[in-house]
């Protein structure tokens, strides 16, 4: 069922927004400053091409002051995707069929905001 789900979720917006943050991801690792913010992008994009069989977890512990920190540096790159995340999900609520996928985007809205102090589960 995962993989069903899963190619669904290429067709129904996926794509188009791993392909957002994978440019976002190349354009911060430009600088030195911006490699942290890249490669963290970078591992949501490929969260992105396969979400369902994953889960995203706060890292074990309180989230520490850098993350706080490197959390509001990132609405610079965050904002845009978590608007893209916002109009995939009511775009796909409109439908029965597409309210699990936008479900999904609204919840990636959220990670997209605040992507630093996380880590990607895989449940396979």
């Amino acid at each position: 069922m995962n993989i069903l789900g899963n190619i669904f979720w290429l067709i129904l917006g996926g794509l188009e927004t791993a392909f957002q943050y994978f440019i976002a991801g190349l354009f911060l690792c430009v600088t030195i400053f911006g490699i942290p913010f890249g490669m963290q992008a970078i591992k949501l994009g490929a969260l992105m091409l396969w979400p369902f069989g994953s889960r995203v977890d706060l890292e074990p512990g309180q989230p520490g002051c850098l993350s706080t920190i490197m959390n509001i540096l990132w609405l610079i790159a965050g904002l845009p995707i978590c608007l893209t995340h916002l109009f995939f999900g009511l775009l796909l609520c409109i439908t029965i069929i597409g309210i699990p996928f936008g479900l999904q985007h609204f919840k990636f809205a959220g990670i997209a905001l605040t992507p630093f102090g996380r880590t990607v589960v895989s449940d396979i």
